[in-house]
């Protein structure tokens, strides 16, 4: 594997290199991370993955000063893998000056959900992403699925300013005991790794709820939320929303169901296609 710190360096290594598949990362990698990386290799002949911890994405009082950087452990992993090129710049690299142009994800797609407990948090990802973008000019891009809010911005936003880029959507790698695997799980105490399967768990329960004839969307959120609560936990929300925009649900369509809980200091996320 290529390791490149620079735009210009991983350019030139990319010329001619025929179809690219392209996986954005902040490191600390994970199965997850590695799933979409072998994912890649389905799509083309060249697979690239970067590592780069953006700070327009990170609110004030957030952890970004405290992110695991685990970099030569990510590069073996990615190796394994069979990634061929890393590009891993530093702030200097992707931001030599102040970043004034951004990407503006349309409101009623961010007010919501992950938006309305961190605003601002799309904003940030969108703009470094469609940098990236224009980087390494992939043309797939792959997004897990855990992260579904921040996979729907950025599939409108691949479609609606015309790039062509395919974006594949890589489905949630868990625990066997079903938490959903996050580079944020190492801040969780033994007592908390052991309690947070509870989330992925009150998801699954309103999928069975669901599927045994209830139609009261609310309580079911309500309940869960309780449930939470009860053990220990902050919620955001749970909420069951449309899958095509995230909306509230007007009529028989596809549902999902997204969660967002603190456990201790760590917040956690999660969803589960209904």
């Amino acid at each position: 594997m290529q390791i490149h710190p620079t735009i210009a360096g991983l350019r030139a290594a990319l010329a001619g290199a025929g179809r690219v598949a392209f996986v954005p990362t902040m490191g600390n990698l994970h199965d997850g991370h590695i799933a979409l990386m072998r994912e890649a290799r389905r799509h083309a002949d060249v697979v690239v993955a970067s590592i780069f911890v953006n700070r327009l994405q990170f609110g004030p009082r957030e952890d970004f000063d405290k992110y695991p950087r685990t970099f030569a452990d990510d590069c073996a992993r990615l190796t394994d893998a069979g990634v061929d090129h890393l590009f891993a710049p530093d702030e200097t690299e992707m931001y030599p000056a102040p970043q004034r142009y951004h990407v503006e994800p349309e409101p009623a797609q961010v007010s919501i959900l992950e938006g309305a407990v961190r605003p601002g948090h799309f904003r940030g990802v969108a703009t470094v992403v469609l940098k990236l973008f224009n980087i390494v000019q992939p043309q797939v891009a792959l997004f897990g699925k855990k992260d579904y809010q921040q996979l729907m911005v950025l599939t409108n936003m691949t479609r609606e300013l015309a790039l062509p880029i395919r974006i594949v959507p890589g489905e949630t790698i868990r625990a066997a005991d079903g938490l959903a695997l996050s580079s944020r799980n190492g801040y969780l105490s033994a007592a908390e790794r052991a309690e947070a399967p509870r989330l992925f768990a009150q998801l699954s329960r309103i999928r069975e709820r669901l599927q045994a004839g209830e139609r009261d969307l609310a309580r079911m959120e309500a309940d869960a939320v309780a449930e939470l609560a009860a053990h220990g936990w902050q919620p955001d929300y749970i909420a069951i929303r449309r899958r095509s925009d995230l909306q509230v649900p007007e009529g028989d369509e596809p549902l999902v169901v997204l969660a967002a809980a603190r456990l201790g200091s760590t917040r956690l996320i999660d969803n589960l296609e209904l």
